[in-house]
């Protein structure tokens, strides 16, 4: 992996990697669903409106400034005062392969978990509006909202990688791995459509997993549903949304019929 060795390069390298991923899976994404298959009915869009123009360019803007707060986390692991701490290790062989294989599992789950409080923190009423109404501000997300945050939220988001640098060792191909999958679950999850079947909500593994049914009444409603990856955190502590398998049902059997019915939350 050809990672520069001085921070700045590595600043530019994550930034310019950052809008990469973003426009490929974004991109892709956006291509497939908003305009190819627009018209199509192969899929039931989660929302039956479309977001408008301004909402797709302040979704791009903020995600480029979220980006650029993202480099800086190289900038800051790399400081003198700091870099000793780091567990970020380089070659391949310091550890077991069980342990690297492992290692993929294990930051998904602590992202998770970091991501289900901080996000449900900054919903608290005297912090949203200075860290989470940007990305609010998306009540119809596109794919482009993955990364459209509050540039303080970005510095929250960014904060994970630091809990992984500090907490155990990381080799760098792990952290490019997470940025990858990362990036694509994010995109999915703010894809305004859902791409898992039918009945994925009530299946033994299903329900345990996040999908874009859910995260999507999350911006609608502003309200429960506040995982990323899993649901396991918001059925612990009972803020999935009572409509999420109303919801599914309805999207994943492609039709509108008690849309309205589905879009009523009941704590």
């Amino acid at each position: 992996m050809l990672l520069p060795a001085d921070p700045i390069g590595q600043a530019v390298y994550v930034f310019i990697l950052s809008i990469i991923r973003y426009a490929f899976f974004g991109g892709i994404a956006f291509f497939i669903f908003y305009v190819i298959l627009k018209k199509q009915k192969v899929f039931t869009k989660i929302q039956s409106s479309w977001p408008k123009s301004n909402d797709y360019k302040r979704e791009l803007l903020y995600s480029f400034i979220t980006f650029f707060i993202f480099a800086l986390v190289p900038l800051e692991l790399n400081h003198p005062a700091i870099k000793p701490y780091s567990k970020i290790y380089r070659k391949l062989n310091e550890h077991s392969t069980l342990y690297f294989v492992m290692v993929f599992p294990l930051m998904l789950i602590i992202h998770d978990a970091y991501f289900y409080f901080t996000h449900r923190l900054m919903h608290h009423p005297k912090l949203f509006k200075f860290f989470h109404i940007i990305h609010h501000k998306s009540t119809n997300p596109s794919p482009w909202a993955a990364f459209a945050f509050n540039p303080t939220e970005a510095v929250i988001e960014s904060g994970i990688i630091y809990v992984f640098a500090f907490c155990f060792p990381v080799h760098f191909i792990h952290i490019f791995a997470f940025l990858i999958f990362m990036t694509a679950y994010n995109v999915y999850g703010h894809l305004g459509f859902e791409l898992y079947p039918k009945g994925f909500n009530k299946h033994w593994l299903g329900k345990w997993i996040n999908t874009s049914v859910n995260h999507n009444l999350h911006h609608q409603y502003f309200k429960g549903n506040y995982g990323l990856y899993f649901t396991f955190w918001d059925r612990i502590m009972n803020t999935l949304r009572n409509d999420y398998d109303a919801r599914f049902e309805n999207v994943t059997s492609g039709t509108r019929q008690l849309r309205q019915k589905a879009n009523v939350y009941t704590d």
